[in-house]
């Protein structure tokens, strides 16, 4: 039997950030898949992670990422990928949510390495 997944029907909700919310859809230690959304005027710490890869997929909005110092817009529809080691973040400078897909592989559980 398939599994569907829903926000509403989601492994876990959890908030982050400035009241940042996410959905965890698929959680093991190969592969997190999540879907997120970053109210206007909030950003993450910048960070990096040392064996995950992560991949954004942008659902609705726009976002500002800061990877390794160089700053890229992405717009809906659009994707990034990050490597593991690349210091990063990433920003809603928008006057709307920004919401996005998120799949890291390895799962960054214990792998979120924040730069002060």
């Amino acid at each position: 039997m398939n599994t569907i997944f829903s926000k509403g029907e989601c492994l876990d909700h959890y908030t982050w950030g400035d009241d940042c919310h996410g959905w965890t859809f698929v959680d093991t230690e190969v592969l997190s898949i999540k879907q997120e959304l970053m109210p206007p005027d909030t950003a993450e710490k910048l960070h990096y992670h040392e064996h995950a890869t992560q991949f954004f997929f942008i659902l609705k909005g726009r976002a500002k990422f800061t990877i390794d110092g160089e700053v890229t817009e992405l717009r809906e529809q659009q994707a990034i990928q990050i490597n593991p080691n690349q210091k990063h973040f990433i920003a809603n400078l928008q006057s709307a949510d920004l919401e996005f897909i998120l799949y890291s592989y390895p799962s960054t559980q214990n792998d979120r390495i924040e730069i002060k």
